[in-house]
């Protein structure tokens, strides 16, 4: 599990820990916005692991506190320039895997088919600049979809739906968006059935629990 804050990621991991998961869970200090973070982080990776089965590239930010260019610049280098480069990394790790997935975490806002559809019930949201990174992110993962399907990496776009996140900021109100956010474990129950092959009549294209939506 990767984390850019490591105190944050242990609180996470205690968390998840004690809510009686199968397996083992581990951390991994990650900052898709550093070079050097992402190279480490593939070392250390490599080094204990060897391959990886399964990369879900799931930074990302609204970047609520800033304004303007700043507030540009920090969405698209995390939600854009941080999960090309981190997923491209990771590449070389998945290859050694007998079936590799890659899935980045995208959102329907970022459909440029739903945006421009006034029937939509998004149609009028704001956002811009969040809707702006996750269409350029669909896009990254289209031509890694044509590149990589090649090499059998199975490459998803996967919208979760709107669910409890910090993404929005640290506020109750943020975190629920205001008590519309539903349950996560239903976006993971998405993601399982993709690793579990259940969707792979679905590979390449942008999938969310109930089918597809439109690039």
């Amino acid at each position: 599990m990767g984390c850019r804050d490591l105190d944050k990621g242990k609180k996470a991991l205690s968390e998840i820990q004690a809510s009686g998961i199968k397996g083992t869970l581990s951390l991994l200090q990650l900052d898709v916005t550093s070079e050097s973070s992402i190279s480490a982080a593939v070392d250390e990776v490599d080094r204990n692991f060897g391959h990886v089965d399964i990369f879900i590239s799931n930074a990302g930010t609204t970047s609520p506190s800033e304004s303007g260019r700043d507030k540009l610049k920090t969405i698209f280098d995390i939600n854009v320039f941080g999960a090309m480069l981190v997923s491209e990394a990771f590449v070389p790790l998945l290859l050694k895997s007998g079936q590799p997935y890659l899935i980045q975490i995208s959102s329907g806002l970022g459909s440029l088919g739903m945006a421009a559809d006034p029937t939509n019930p998004f149609y009028n949201s704001l956002w811009d600049e969040y809707r702006m990174s996750k269409a350029a992110l669909n896009m990254m993962t289209l031509q890694m979809h044509k590149r990589l399907s090649t090499q059998n990496i199975r490459v998803f776009a996967v919208c979760p739906g709107l669910v409890r996140s910090r993404l929005r900021g640290e506020s109750e109100t943020a975190v629920s968006a205001g008590g519309a956010a539903g349950d996560p474990v239903v976006s993971g129950n998405l993601i399982m059935d993709i690793i579990l092959g259940k969707r792979d009549d679905s590979v390449g294209k942008f999938v969310h629990k109930d089918g597809t939506y439109p690039w």
